[in-house]
């Protein structure tokens, strides 16, 4: 992925309603998104029943729902999956879920999706992660909670079941994730660790640190979004809105064409200002010909299509080839 690759994270925000979840996938499209995605599961394959929720998850959803009540409401049934791989394709937007499970990851290969998102939670799942790897697909790893250690075992594991294109994403997965706690350098440590493409999975309430990411070198950006905030859910909270998911689209943009090169010369669009704003050695005063240059009768100022004032010690001392009035530029020495 030579450039950044934008997920808009639908997650479970449209509540499992078909409908939501197509308005997600336009919000997507407005926002110049690559890809929009989704969550696979089952909540019988996910959680235990007596399974408690997240601190965040608390005090978003109601407090007598356990966790599997609150993801079995949450579920996209299969139908639902292809109704939306079919309005993305029609949208022209790349189409993702992540499978929480292995019979949502044996599903969503079945329905021939390009790659495959793992989440956080999976990355010490060794059975998970040997499934993902002898798919051959690419994969985009997200390490929120990880040890470095555990990422690279993750990756391991991944390449030696026959993975051959992954890209890990540094990610927090506190929603929303404090400033504090973003840590944005270990990305650039997993970078040069690991040896793989990074990216950004982020869950601040910002769009900066995407932004900033992406000056550091990230090429894959995910960021949840909801049509609205002050819906009911888990993560609608965290989520950017459809105005300001394009609004980080945009500037992702921006600074992914900013980077450029790393060699530094002039561009194309400057060339045309290197005489406007360069000076010349010229003329303080009148000077005769067969006269010295000397530092009281000589100056540099704009144009600078004249001799370049670098060369100011080579002139000073010489012979006037000609009589020169002031302002004028030094054409020969």
């Amino acid at each position: 992925m030579s450039e950044v690759f934008v997920i808009a994270e639908a997650g479970v925000n449209h509540n499992g309603d078909i409908e939501i979840a197509k308005k997600l996938v336009d919000a997507a499209v407005l926002a110049g998104a690559d890809a929009v995605k989704f969550q696979t599961f089952r909540a019988e394959n996910l959680v235990c029943k007596d399974a408690g929720k997240a601190e965040y998850q608390m005090k978003t959803t109601a407090k007598e729902e356990s966790q599997f009540e609150m993801l079995k409401r949450l579920e996209l049934t299969y139908d639902m999956h292809q109704q939306l791989i079919e309005y993305c394709k029609s949208k022209k937007i790349m189409f993702l879920s992540t499978p929480f499970d292995i019979e949502s990851l044996n599903y969503l290969v079945e329905c021939g999706i390009e790659l495959i998102k793992i989440p956080s939670g999976e990355i010490t799942n060794y059975p998970y992660l040997e499934k993902v790897g002898k798919t051959g697909k690419r994969v985009i790893l997200s390490s929120g909670m990880s040890y470095l250690n555990e990422v690279r075992d993750a990756v391991t594991i991944l390449r030696d079941n026959g993975c051959k294109d992954i890209t890990v994403l540094h990610c927090n997965t506190e929603y929303p994730t404090p400033y504090c706690d973003v840590n944005l350098r270990a990305m650039m440590q997993i970078q040069k660790e690991l040896g793989v493409p990074v990216g950004y999975s982020d869950h601040t309430t910002g769009i900066e640190v995407p932004i900033a990411a992406v000056a550091l070198g990230a090429v894959v950006i995910e960021k949840h979004f909801t049509l609205n905030r002050n819906m009911e859910g888990p993560d609608h909270k965290a989520s950017l809105e459809p105005a300001e998911l394009k609004m980080m689209v945009s500037a992702v943009r921006n600074i992914s064409i900013a980077l450029g090169s790393d060699i530094k010369q002039p561009t194309p669009s400057e060339m045309k200002n290197r005489d406007v704003a360069r000076k010349s050695i010229v003329a303080k005063e009148s000077i005769r010909i067969g006269e010295l240059f000397t530092e009281d009768n000589l100056t540099t100022k704009r144009p600078g299509d004249g001799v370049s004032p670098m060369r100011w010690n080579e002139v000073i001392g010489t012979a006037a080839d000609r009589d020169y009035q002031k302002d004028e530029r030094i054409i020969r020495i």
